[in-house]
């Protein structure tokens, strides 16, 4: 008996499949890429020097950070604000876009607490469900 050629049978030396080395290759430099610049996003608008404190680390939450600097400047994240009708429009949205309604306020240790409890008003009319006041681990 003779064997019969099948209509669509494969040669020897014909590819069948796909090299995926590049593919993968690709991916992980673009991993890579996002692990360097994210931390370099999340920068905020000023720097800030917080006060020392002695405190327990709090839970990674989905959050919204307001920054307060000693000469009064305000900012969202990494979004600055002219003053606080601004901030509470602002955070409005930005409380919206949360799960959680956790506020962070990082302010400067020279920032007046006059300041600080105006911001923490407009924080909880604008929806914030809990407040927290950064501070820097005392070493």
């Amino acid at each position: 008996m003779s064997r019969r050629k099948h209509r669509f049978q494969f040669e020897d030396d014909a590819v069948v499949g796909i090299n995926v080395t590049p593919l993968v290759d690709v991916c992980l430099v673009l991993v890579i890429i996002f692990m360097v610049a994210t931390p370099m996003m999340s920068q905020p608008a000023f720097d800030v020097n917080l006060p020392k404190a002695q405190t327990k680390e709090g839970k990674e939450e989905d959050k919204v950070t307001i920054s307060m600097s000693a000469d009064g400047r305000l900012a969202i994240d990494s979004n600055e604000m002219k003053d606080l009708k601004e901030l509470k429009k602002k955070l409005k949205i930005a409380i919206l876009d949360t799960d959680s309604a956790v506020v962070v306020i990082k302010a400067d240790k020279d920032a007046l607490h006059g300041d600080l409890t105006d911001v923490m008003a407009v924080a909880k009319a604008a929806g914030a469900k809990v407040l927290t006041v950064a501070t820097e681990q005392v070493k």
